[in-house]
């Protein structure tokens, strides 16, 4: 196992108990940022006029499995750069829970388009492309930027959690896709240098990059935590209604 398995280690999110084996497949997760975007998923939802909530728990579920699990078990294969998790995860192990996830995944959006969203199939081509194009960097990593990851997992998860309940689109869920997208960016933004600078705080450790680290780590806690609460909240202002 590579010192970079060794440095995810560290990271913020992972838990501090445990098995290095459970610690890093908790880590894989990436939680603070799945939970953003399950977060998206019930906002879109919670401005619908009537809320199922069937539904709200079959989109956050399609989330948690496509994008808390396919997405970062694809990710650690198709790193072009050195594997987030060094090789305490094999191949075979990573591909059978990116594919297992996708299927649960897509079995449950499928019994909503059939029965009752028929929209949905569009946001469901479209997340499913990007989960591979994206992760594994397909077409020379032109999906792998910035712009696509707000896209994909920042406006559509917004716009999906709005469809699934009303099988429509409205200016208002756009505009809120739009501003949660925002969100996004700010924490992909910060995100990139994070990594960077965790990857070689190793060979190199000085009080001022300690600092800059800090930093980048208080924006990323800010931000999946602050759109994780608007999401609970929003979820307890309709459940009170």
């Amino acid at each position: 196992m590579g010192s970079q398995a060794t440095d995810r280690g560290s990271e913020w999110f992972v838990p501090k108990f445990g098995p290095m084996r459970f610690r890093f497949l908790v880590g894989l997760l990436f939680l603070p940022y799945t939970g953003m975007v399950v977060a998206f998923s019930v906002i879109g939802s919670m401005v619908a006029d009537r809320i199922y909530w069937d539904r709200v728990g079959a989109v956050v579920m399609i989330y948690f499995l496509g994008l808390g699990i396919a997405a970062h078990a694809l990710d650690a294969l198709g790193s072009r750069q050195a594997k987030p998790w060094g090789e305490v995860f094999s191949r075979n192990q990573l591909w059978f829970m990116a594919i297992l996830s996708l299927v649960i995944a897509y079995l449950i959006a499928i019994y909503y388009m059939v029965l009752y969203v028929p929209l949905l199939g569009v946001v469901a081509v479209l997340e499913g492309f990007f989960v591979f194009a994206y992760n594994l960097e397909w077409f020379g990593g032109r999906f792998h930027s910035d712009g696509w990851f707000a896209f994909s997992w920042g406006f559509l998860p917004v716009l999906t959690g709005y469809i699934i309940q009303t099988n429509s689109i409205s200016l208002a869920a756009l505009i809120l896709a739009g501003s949660m997208a925002l969100f996004s960016t700010i924490e992909i933004k910060a995100s990139r240098p994070y990594k960077e600078l965790k990857r070689s705080q190793g060979t190199r450790r000085d009080a001022a990059r300690e600092k800059e680290i800090k930093t980048y780590e208080t924006i990323l806690k800010t931000v999946s935590l602050g759109v994780i609460l608007l999401g609970v909240g929003m979820l307890l202002w309709r459940l009170m209604r």
